[in-house]
């Protein structure tokens, strides 16, 4: 068997090119999925912003939809309509063998994950505070750190809910590092109100008078 064929047996999600070409999202979904039981597109949104917002980002429920509809023209996933013991017939989703195949292989992929993308809106705001009245950007900084400690009371409760039950111990250990990041964030947001402070000092050490940047030296 010549090393072709070997990678071919052993990666079987390469052997359709364009099955693989799949975004972020549709990745997403499926690992919504490929936890134990099966779920309506409501709840594998439910489950998203419980868990995947924390630290990548929550689909819409109109993306969730369009990615099931892909998965299952790839024969990823398969859905089944519940019957008449249910007032609201509901269609529930679940994983096929060739989808966890797939997903196992992408998620251990060669491939580099990429850098994290930070899109910060309050520091582009701060990056233009020669527009603003500090008391504005001040302010702006308070609300951040409410919406952060908001955060981190949800995370911390995502966390509990993970840690009981057993199959979720990944998905935990994902939680718990955002918790860290919250709370990472919440000093830099202090921190960045002290900057804020210390700019409202008259212009002195480490500052020019004319406005220049500060240069070391």
């Amino acid at each position: 068997m010549t090393n072709s064929q070997t990678s071919k047996k052993q990666e079987p999600w390469k052997q359709e090119p364009g099955k693989r070409e799949l975004p972020p999202t549709a990745w997403a979904v499926l690992g919504l999925l490929s936890f134990p039981g099966e779920r309506t597109g409501y709840e594998l949104k439910k489950w998203a912003d419980s868990s995947l917002r924390f630290f990548y980002w929550s689909p819409a429920i109109s993306q969730i939809y369009a990615e099931l509809r892909r998965l299952e023209e790839l024969g990823y996933a398969a859905s089944a309509r519940s019957g008449p013991e249910e007032a609201r017939a509901k269609r529930r989703y679940a994983i096929t063998d060739a989808g966890r195949e797939a997903l196992a292989g992408w998620a251990a992929g060669a491939a580099e994950a990429g850098p994290p993308v930070l899109k910060h809106g309050l520091l582009l705001r701060v990056w233009l505070g020669h527009l603003h009245e500090p008391e504005r950007l001040r302010a702006m900084v308070g609300e951040h750190l409410e919406r952060t400690r908001a955060e981190l009371a949800a995370v911390r409760e995502a966390v509990a809910q993970a840690g009981e039950v057993p199959e979720w111990a990944f998905p935990a250990l994902a939680l718990r590092w955002s918790e860290r990041q919250h709370l990472a964030e919440l000093e830099l947001g202090k921190a960045l109100l002290a900057d804020l402070a210390a700019l409202d000092e008259p212009p002195g050490a480490g500052r020019q008078a004319d406005g220049d940047a500060p240069t070391p030296g």
